[in-house]
């Protein structure tokens, strides 16, 4: 970067600053105690030796030159700045890292001070390596494809916004979902191509905003691991709301088809089923939606872009959920019919209160794919303790108060009944 300076009584000045090779180039001579000097190789190499010590101490280095002539600048000096990571982006890196999600730098800085910044980060070692935009060029589309989305490049150095987008596009050919933070004007192009743009609140231009997808209100590269974190737990809650929905629904139609086709009295009357569909389903089904994210789904690796929701193991726990149910309450239903020999309110009533109790049993199964309600804690959602302690009353009360029971057609049962007929 450079500007003209017009003066009136003097020959106009040209300023330049930038990256050192870039602004080295222009210049003949140098500063020295205020008196210029030719510009030797021998001078150069000595400012590039500085300039390579300054940025391996993740200083971010800008050379100055100034003079008459963009092609006989005289070399002022080189300038460090220090811009620290933030507070929880070392953590946040590693997290992402565990969690399977790959993490590239891609920064206009030079090799020594992207390599510092990216150890600091945690996001460089000994086995991983870094790459230059010149080097990007020289590649062709199918091959940069392949070193980009290598996990041992990470880092991107001496790169331009046309590099940053020939990056995101060489992923996103690979079946990567690509996700970009920026703050710049020249990041907008990428981060408008990146399939979630994420662009800073605080330092981010008004451009850059524009063409991002997210916000992050206070800079914090760490809150892009709670994005992801409650991505996966809305994805994991859907999968747990389906999975009892489908497992409720199919053991239901599945008594009264089997009673109808084998000719048997149907278990469940019609207000009976109304009942399960509507009271004891909903709730608790309303509640496995709400279910706080599990500490351990940030670990859990991305899934394929093209995964559904129905996934195989999905199905099986479904019927699985769904064999149980039926055995259950086939079970319970035929040792009352044998017992009594025919079909009485007390028969459907224990079939019907079987049914729900195990379906609220399935509902506690069905808060985690991978944990036992034990490991993720009876507390820890409380809409659905609260929703199950309500299906539960309600169907105590469809059993034990008259005008209810009327509805329903069923009758006391247990204990309580036997004192009411006393």
């Amino acid at each position: 970067m450079y500007f003209l300076l017009p003066l009136k009584d003097q020959e106009d000045i040209y300023f330049m600053k930038g990256a050192f090779e870039e602004v080295i180039q222009h210049c003949t001579l140098y500063n020295s105690g205020g008196i210029s000097l030719s510009l030797t190789p021998q001078q150069k190499a000595l400012y590039q030796q500085e300039e390579k010590r300054m940025g391996s101490s993740g200083l971010r280095v800008l050379a100055l030159a100034s003079g008459p002539e963009l092609g006989k600048l005289t070399f002022l000096g080189l300038v460090g700045i220090i811009d620290p990571p933030r507070a929880g982006v070392k953590e946040a890196v590693q997290i992402l890292f565990e969690s399977g999600v790959s993490v590239k730098m891609i920064t206009g800085d030079a090799l020594e001070t992207a390599v510092a910044i990216g150890q600091n980060i945690g996001l460089c070692n000994g086995k991983l390596k870094a790459m230059s935009g010149e080097e990007l060029d020289q590649l062709a589309e199918a091959e940069l494809s392949s070193t980009v989305q290598n996990v041992m490049v990470s880092i991107f150095f001496r790169t331009s916004p046309k590099h940053k987008l020939k990056i995101i596009k060489a992923l996103q050919r690979a079946g990567a979902v690509v996700s970009m933070t920026g703050d710049g004007v020249n990041d907008a192009v990428a981060l408008k191509s990146a399939d979630i743009g994420i662009a800073m609140g605080r330092a981010g231009t008004d451009v850059s905003k524009e063409a991002a997808n997210m916000i992050l209100v206070d800079d914090d590269f760490s809150k892009v691991m709670n994005a992801i974190e409650e991505g996966k737990g809305i994805f994991y809650n859907i999968k747990n709301f389906v999975r009892f929905q489908l497992s409720t629904s199919i053991s239901a139609l599945s008594l009264i088809t089997l009673s109808t086709v084998l000719n048997l009295p149907n278990p469940l009357n019609a207000m009976q089923i109304l009942w399960i569909n509507i009271i004891m389903d909903g709730p608790p089904a309303q509640s496995l939606g709400v279910e706080p994210v599990d500490r351990d789904t940030i670990k859990q690796p991305p899934r394929c872009i093209t995964d559904t929701i129905l996934s195989k193991s999905l199905i099986l726990k479904i019927f699985m959920s769904a064999i149980i149910i039926i055995s259950g309450t086939l079970f319970v239903f035929w040792k009352e019919v044998r017992e009594i020999w025919g079909i009485t309110p007390r028969t459907t009533t224990m079939t019907f209160t079987c049914f729900v109790f195990f379906d609220l049993f399935n509902a506690l199964t069905c808060r985690s794919q991978t944990k036992l309600i034990f490991e993720i804690g009876f507390f820890r959602n409380r809409m659905f303790l609260y929703s199950v302690l309500g299906s539960f009353l309600g169907q105590l009360a469809v059993i034990y108060i008259p005008p209810l029971q009327k509805i329903f057609q069923t009758e006391n049962l247990g204990v309580l009944g036997k004192l009411q007929n006393k």
